[in-house]
């Protein structure tokens, strides 16, 4: 079986046993467990389709016995044998169904399954280039896709072939000649059918993927719908959008049209007037009876069901098989991380050591198998910073800031040089090992739409609510969290919107309290807090600082005083450090900027 290659960032400690090298391939692995479903499937669609065949015969038999004895008694008989057969037929054909659907629900939940555990691997460079919207279009639309694919896609599909063999194997038993019309059926239909999914295939493919583009944008627009407010653009928004659902308007309509052309239903016709003319001229060679040509007529008819629904049943196909690609290229999607689970795991004491290090973002085409470069961002830069020191850094929006400290924990890898963390580079450590010792801050708080004693608690879950409530007021948040009705129960927002963005950041900072990080990354993490507060946050920074190191990204005077070592960075390079004092007088970088 082949394996992705690729290392995740995290593989999650979940055994990889699907095969990556196809769509098919990695669908099929994903059947292989419920083989015994499979089986449940093709016994009933094998049982539904020769119980089927027993109304035309029986039938058949009935004409030929009026018309030779003129005796109706043999009709009960007859009528007995036709509803027990059928009774049978659908307790046969409802196991059919059930296992298809059992089958289908079993896949949709074990591919979510491996997308969100694929997805919650995958490094920060691939969530910054792959879109949300189209990442939820797969994880949702075209998973379901796979689900119909097999209910009712791939049961219709086994009990439509089911059928087709039917007259193929039965109607030679009355003459053999009469293999004719059913096998020339079988051999022009599924010619038809091979050039028909051909040209379908790229159908669907244009289908799943407009609508992941329009997904893409509906997710842009509700995520910024406040500055499309604020700009007045409702208009032009609604523009792109009716222009992005045209197009996916436009690929069902050229499936919808593809699927009218499909000439099935012209084959049926031909094969019910070739094959009754054949079995009539049978019949005046005296080689069939009345009968015969009745049973024979309605075998033929049992080809109906399979060419209503392969239309239908195999357009799902397609679709399910597109999906299917989609899911298997974002679960392969090359993320240049790994988790490294033999690496470091020993408690940090916090020297951190910046070595010639130059950082660029990949390009956006990077994130999608070609390894590219952006601009760099960071350029050559090397520092030391002792276990336990505050260290500031300044500098005018875009140099580099938030980019260096995010090397510090792997959020991203150096494009050259080395990040040691007590004298080991990074890549060597144990990747949670590493991050469960690091806690940022940024300026940007994400919370999610839990309680208030989840979001404080979401690093250390099992925290008790006295360490909730102590964190909370190391942090100076415990105070307004009493004023909600709720208290600590209060359930915020998604990102927290019912919460001030000083309180957000205060609920940030009891989260890192919490777990008490040797190493703390506050990126401009007070910058919303008020006047009032500010005193009492930089206390209780102050406090959480002592024995761990500690930077700060800030522009405010205030914290960049007490800060053990000042690094002042410009267009990604290090052009000065020391003391506040040291770089008043020394650094015109530094002074200018508190002068802006």
């Amino acid at each position: 079986m082949t394996t992705l290659s690729t290392p995740a960032e995290f593989t999650l400690y979940r055994e990889n046993k699907y095969d990556y090298s196809s769509a098919i391939r990695w669908i099929l692995s994903h059947v292989k467990p419920y083989t015994w479903i499979v089986i449940m499937i093709f016994v009933g669609a094998i049982g539904n389709a020769v119980l089927a065949v027993v109304v035309p015969v029986l039938t058949g038999n009935a004409f030929d016995s009026i018309r030779d004895t003129l005796d109706t008694s043999v009709l009960l008989p007859l009528a007995l044998t036709i509803g027990i057969s059928q009774i049978i037929r659908g307790v046969l054909q409802l196991g059919r169904n059930f296992g298809a659907e059992l089958m289908a629900q079993k896949m949709e939940r074990d591919i979510r399954d491996e997308l969100y555990l694929s997805l919650l691997g995958k490094s920060m460079t691939f969530h910054n280039l792959q879109p949300v919207g189209d990442t939820m279009a797969r994880a949702t639309n075209d998973v379901r896709e796979v689900n119909y694919m097999f209910s009712p896609g791939v049961n219709l599909v086994v009990g439509s072939f089911m059928f087709i063999l039917m007259p193929l194997f039965f109607g030679p038993t009355y003459h053999w000649s009469l293999i004719l019309t059913p096998l020339i059926f079988i051999i022009v239909y599924f010619v038809a059918l091979a050039r028909y999914l051909k040209n379908l295939a790229p159908v669907t493919d244009e289908v799943r993927a407009t609508f992941g583009t329009m997904n893409t944008h509906l997710s842009e627009s509700l995520d910024g719908v406040e500055i499309m407010k604020g700009a007045a653009q409702e208009d032009s928004e609604v523009e792109r959008f009716v222009i992005n659902a045209k197009r996916v308007r436009d690929a069902f309509v050229q499936q919808g049209e593809l699927e009218a052309r499909y000439i099935a239903m012209l084959l049926l016709g031909l094969a019910y007037a070739g094959g009754l003319v054949h079995s009539l001229i049978l019949y005046r060679q005296n080689l069939l009876s009345v009968g015969d040509v009745v049973a024979y007529f309605g075998m033929l008819q049992l080809l109906q069901f399979p060419t209503f629904t392969s239309t239908f049943a195999y357009s799902q196909i397609s679709s399910g098989i597109s999906s299917a690609r989609r899911i298997l290229e974002l679960i392969k999607r090359e993320t240049h991380l790994d988790q490294n689970a033999s690496g470091v795991t020993s408690q940090i004491r916090g020297d951190i050591e910046f070595r010639n290090v130059s950082f660029h973002y990949p390009s956006p085409d990077s994130g999608r198998g070609a390894r590219g470069e952006g601009e760099e961002i960071l350029k050559d830069v090397s520092f030391k910073v002792k276990a336990g020191q505050t260290v500031a850094l300044v500098g005018q929006t875009g140099a580099g800031k938030t980019s260096l400290v995010k090397l510090i924990n792997r959020t991203y890898d150096v494009s050259s040089g080395q990040v040691l963390v007590d004298g080991v580079d990074v890549r060597e450590w144990n990747l949670a090992s590493l991050r469960e010792q690091i806690s940022i801050i940024e300026q940007d708080i994400f919370l999610f739409s839990r309680t208030l004693s989840d979001n404080i608690a979401f690093g250390k879950p099992n925290a008790t609510k006295d360490e909730v409530m102590s964190a909370s007021i190391a942090a100076q948040a415990h105070d307004f969290i009493l004023d909600f009705d709720q208290t600590y129960g209060t359930v915020v927002g998604e990102r927290g919107v019912t919460l001030s963005g000083g309180q957000r950041q205060r609920i940030a900072l009891a989260r890192a309290f919490l777990t008490d990080p040797r190493v703390l990354v506050l990126d401009d993490s007070t910058s919303a807090i008020d006047s009032a507060t500010e005193d009492k946050i930089q206390r209780a920074i102050s406090n959480a600082a002592r024995g761990r190191t500690t930077f700060i990204i800030t522009h405010r005077l205030s914290q960049i005083r007490w800060a053990d070592l000042i690094i002042v960075i410009r267009k990604g390079q290090i052009v000065a450090s020391g003391s506040h004092d040291e770089l008043m007088k020394t650094s015109e970088a530094y002074s200018r900027i508190f002068r802006e």
